[in-house]
């Protein structure tokens, strides 16, 4: 093995030893990912929820919502299932979501699981005891079969973020299967 090669090595090595050791002393430093999530003002008790930073790679919108007065909130439902429907339809299902703390409810951002799920959420204040409306659109285009899909909601609330979930039975024409077949499925 040649002197070059081994200087290669050892400089990845100690990069991977350095990368590891900054994140542990990261966690440690009680950074926002290794804290857990407070559960003294629950959204609900089925609620789902998220790490406090997904879908924000520099956890900035996780901050935002930390620094603000916490609220509660509830929705009518968590799921909604569209049932069966053909392949390429576009479908459309409201979820309410519901003040239920005293401060002004803030959503900050509502995100699908995939380009083929988005949201719709108000972008004004929810006053305490109001709700609102979450529009969520899925488009089953180039889909088949059982499909669940999520959006992933950032508020003033504690948790910071919560999950709605979409399902749907995508009815996939015969030719259109086989043809995924042939180049080796999805």
């Amino acid at each position: 093995m040649s002197n070059g090669l081994k200087v290669g090595i050892l400089v990845v090595l100690a990069g991977a030893l350095g990368f590891i050791g900054y994140t542990q002393l990261k966690k440690a430093s009680g950074d926002i990912e290794s804290r857990p999530a407070e559960t003294s003002a629950p959204i609900d008790a089925s609620a789902n929820t998220a790490s406090a930073n997904a879908g924000s790679p520099d956890g900035a919108t996780a901050k935002l919502s930390e620094s603000r007065a916490k609220t509660t909130m509830t929705y009518d439902k968590k799921e909604h299932d569209f049932g069966t429907i053909k392949q390429g339809e576009q479908v459309e299902c409201v979820f309410k979501v519901t003040n239920t703390g005293k401060e002004p409810l803030i959503l900050e951002e509502a995100h699908g699981s995939c380009g083929c799920t988005v949201p719709e959420y108000p972008k004004d204040p929810i006053p305490a005891g109001e709700s609102r409306d979450i529009k969520v659109k899925f488009n089953s285009t180039g889909k088949k079969g059982a499909q669940s899909k999520t959006v992933t909601i950032t508020a003033n609330t504690e948790p910071i973020q919560s999950m709605i979930t979409i399902k749907a039975n995508v009815d996939a024409p015969a030719d259109a299967a086989g043809a995924d077949k042939a180049k080796g499925g999805h």
